[in-house]
């Protein structure tokens, strides 16, 4: 009996992973992928410094920056008129097949760039900065910068993208940022720009 039971939790746990997986192939998100491509590359792989990369970015995130974006709670003064005006016209379902879309996708590999920095950037994310109550970054975010737990991957993008966010967490902006607001107090530019350009390199 415990057999049968285990068998058929197995099947609903397949089931449910299919019905999520297929969100991605809405016909409203298969459309809207171009549109967004023009921005965030194609397959999620953003070309341009200050556009964020989504191939690989975790599920959960993804999901939660739309929404913040719907509500009009994210508000960084660039991106507000057009990625308000976008995320208005998504449903849950539509916010999640983009998510379950660009979760897929391969992410491009990270670009060394300046390695003395990365390398004073890799100590902060392995290490944090004790001395000042910093957390390593690798705590939430991953070894690797791959992300773990509703925090997001890091690795491989663009490091003006990543610094230009540590500074918005510092305001209004992104008001669900609070962890990040108080891990980055203590932080001088010059270590927020090493940590954005280790994690570019991973």
């Amino acid at each position: 009996m415990n057999k049968l039971l285990a068998l058929a939790a197995a099947a609903a746990l397949t089931t449910g992973a299919q019905a999520q997986g297929s969100k991605a192939e809405l016909d409203a998100v298969q459309r809207a992928v171009h549109v967004c491509a023009s921005c965030h590359g194609e397959n999620g792989n953003s070309s341009k410094a200050l556009i964020p990369s989504l191939a690989g970015q975790l599920r959960e995130y993804t999901i939660r920056q739309l929404k913040d974006f719907r509500s009009q709670s994210r508000s960084e003064t660039d991106i507000q008129a057009y990625m308000w005006g976008i995320s208005a016209l998504l449903s849950d379902e539509q916010i999640e097949g983009f998510a379950d879309y660009y979760a897929a996708q391969k992410p491009a590999a990270g670009k060394s760039t300046h390695s003395k920095l990365e390398a004073e950037g890799k100590a902060i994310y392995e290490k944090g900065l004790p001395a000042k109550g910093v957390l390593p970054c690798k705590q939430c975010h991953g070894d690797n910068a791959e992300g773990a737990a509703g925090f997001p991957r890091l690795a491989g993008q663009r490091a003006d993208y990543v610094y230009k966010q540590l500074q918005a967490f510092r305001t209004p902006l992104r008001p669900h940022g609070v962890v990040m607001r108080n891990e980055i107090a203590a932080m001088t530019p010059q270590q927020l720009k090493a940590v954005a350009a280790y994690v570019q390199s991973r």
